[in-house]
């Protein structure tokens, strides 16, 4: 697999789509989409919540939202229950389409933020932590993104492993390569697997 090392001045602060508050792009496919608005297939992101208000709308695509730093907020929804999200590292998971209300627990937050097109991106995500080898299996059509939460973590079997320090990020792409990639070191993690969608059928 081709192994990617983001650092902090690999990613985009931006604007909401709404322009209610400030994103840190970490990674997106394709990368053309950047100039394009929300034309991704997928992206991952880092949101700054100051206030309460309103979330901005993707539609045809699946959310994946987790708490990173502060007290919670709580999620209101129009086509479902609202939400508390007050559990540190804990995914939820709704549809972009959905108008969504933020609601501040007790000051600022920041979450961490998956957005799936559900045609073309299946995605997984966990929290997990880091301490020892942790193996990425090389699959056809499928990506994996790292986050390292705290600590830090090395790629066990390239030479020369560089090191990845707490908010850094590891992009792992498949290709000819059939090798798999082992990640060492302390701390925590967190993971999104994304596989491509199979192509629908041809009618005849």
């Amino acid at each position: 697999m081709r192994a990617r090392i983001l650092r902090a001045a690999d990613y985009r602060r931006m604007r909401w789509k709404n322009g209610g508050g400030w994103t840190m792009e970490l990674a997106v496919f394709p990368e053309t989409s950047r100039a394009e608005g929300d034309a991704f297939d997928w992206r991952i992101s880092i949101a700054e919540i100051e206030r309460d208000g309103a979330f901005s709308t993707f539609p045809h695509c699946e959310r994946y939202i987790a708490l990173l730093d502060g007290i919670g907020m709580e999620l209101r929804f129009d086509a479902a229950p609202s939400v508390r999200l007050d559990r540190r590292l804990q995914f939820f998971r709704f549809a972009g389409e959905w108008q969504t209300q933020g609601l501040l627990l007790s000051g600022p937050v920041r979450d961490f933020n998956v957005i799936v097109r559900r045609e073309a991106i299946h995605a997984e995500v966990w929290h997990r932590p880091l301490v020892g080898p942790m193996v990425f299996l090389a699959e056809a059509g499928t990506t994996w993104f790292v986050h390292v939460v705290s600590g830090e973590a090395t790629i066990k079997n390239r030479t020369d492993p560089p090191t990845l320090e707490a908010g850094e990020s590891l992009l792992l792409e498949g290709d000819a390569s059939a090798d798999n990639v082992v990640l060492t070191g302390g701390g925590e993690v967190l993971i999104v697997k994304l596989t491509r969608a199979p192509a629908a059928p041809a009618h005849a």
